[in-house]
């Protein structure tokens, strides 16, 4: 089974969630910036004089996948604590199976799409 895991964090955690990523040897991150909000909402900001709401805050996503549940639960806990401030806004992780992988360049499915090693 693949597992992938979508973490979006405050972006003055990027380099915590990363190193935690690498201390577990998790391979294949993908990392995007990306805008939103929830619980956290809106701000509003002095921008040229004039008062603006500001509705959408910088985040971090990651993604990665993983190939089983155990491997799930241990790059949740490492993200969850890299990614914690006890403040509103510290993100949310998602997680969700996989129903096909396949790597192009060798037509590799399943779980050596995605890990070529033998550490996930």
């Amino acid at each position: 089974m693949l597992i992938k895991i979508e973490a979006i964090v405050r972006e003055e955690k990027f380099e915590q969630v990363k190193s935690a990523l690498q201390d577990i040897q998790v391979n294949g991150v993908t990392i995007s910036q990306v805008m939103g909000y929830g619980t956290q909402r809106g701000y509003t900001e002095i921008v040229r004089g004039s008062e603006v709401d500001i509705l959408l805050h910088p985040k971090i996503k990651f993604e990665v996948v993983v190939s089983s549940e155990e491997w799930e639960q241990k790059t949740i806990s490492a993200i969850q604590k890299a990614a914690f401030t006890g403040e509103v806004g510290d993100g949310k992780i998602f997680s969700y199976e996989i129903r096909s992988a396949v790597k192009i360049r060798t037509k590799e499915t399943g779980y050596n799409a995605v890990q070529s090693q033998d550490n996930l």
